[in-house]
């Protein structure tokens, strides 16, 4: 019996009217005092539901072709600075080889990656440098490597006292990018654990248990050091993945061998995490 899709499209026009919302606010509206302003949201409430569409879309198409039963995207409105924690789908029979772990983990990162891309270098056209004297407390956004090159590419150097002030579409594809780089840890059965696992055996576990290590310590010791607690993003990231843990579920076959062209996407794969990482996302300044 097929299942019926309406829980997924009510939770995707929920996550669209939470990301209107927030992408309104982000561009000054008043929607207290004028409703009719919320509409101002749609560039970032649709580039960034596409963006998220592309990348779910990936691992669900990938997933047919191989013979793996998988849900339709399920989207999560959420009220925070992005209007949603993303969309998931739901994989209900084991993968069965290796190489079909590389194509369903990495389709979702690459697909959204592009599309991000995309964003960025459009919403960059339209973005503003502005002069930040006497500009007090704000929220700025951490740059990955890719993104410092996008915006010389596009805006070029910003003087000092200087900030660059994102149009909604570019905060959209910065958030695809952000996006990219979380799926692309490889630990447990993120994307990037799928393909790590496929690539890596039963040393994945251990890469898993390292790498959740690392940020964990690298959250705690700041505090250790100054001998005041202090919540950062290393820590926030070590309690996220050791939450989803570093263990992988088996697959079906595990003794068909990797071939060529996945390793390369596994590779392909590691350098979009590269160029995507931030170490700090999100700061007070």
């Amino acid at each position: 019996m097929k299942k019926s899709p309406l829980i997924n499209i009510i939770l995707f026009l929920l996550t669209f009217c939470s990301t209107l919302v927030v992408g309104a606010l982000h561009a000054g509206a008043d929607i207290v005092k004028d409703p009719l302003q919320v509409f101002r949201g749609l560039p970032f409430s649709v580039t960034l539901l596409g963006i998220l569409l592309v990348h779910e879309f990936g691992h669900y198409l990938m997933s047919r072709r191989h013979g793996v039963a998988a849900s339709l995207p399920y989207f999560i409105p959420f009220p925070s600075l992005f209007g949603t924690l993303g969309a998931v789908i739901k994989m209900k029979s084991p993968i069965t080889t290796k190489n079909a772990l590389v194509d369903i983990g990495a389709s979702g990162p690459i697909a959204g990656f592009v599309v991000s891309v995309v964003a960025v270098i459009i919403g960059l056209v339209f973005s503003e440098v502005r002069d930040m004297t006497g500009v007090g407390e704000m929220i700025v956004l951490g740059d990955s490597l890719l993104f410092q090159i996008l915006g010389w590419a596009v805006i070029g150097p910003i003087p000092s006292a200087y900030d660059l002030f994102l149009h909604p579409i570019a905060f959209a594809g910065w958030i695809g990018l952000f996006v990219t780089s979380i799926n692309l840890f490889p630990v447990g059965q993120l994307d990037g654990g799928h393909i790590a696992y496929a690539l890596l055996g039963k040393w994945h576990r251990w890469l898993s248990i390292v790498l959740i290590g690392a940020f964990l310590a690298g959250g705690i010791l700041p505090s250790l050091i100054s001998g005041q607690f202090e919540f950062n993003n290393w820590l926030i990231w070590g309690m996220l993945l050791m939450i989803l843990g570093p263990k992988h579920p088996p697959i079906l076959f595990p003794d068909i061998p990797l071939d060529r062209n996945r390793k390369a996407v596994g590779i392909a794969a590691l350098i979009i995490f590269i160029l995507t990482f931030i170490p700090v996302p999100i700061v007070i300044r």
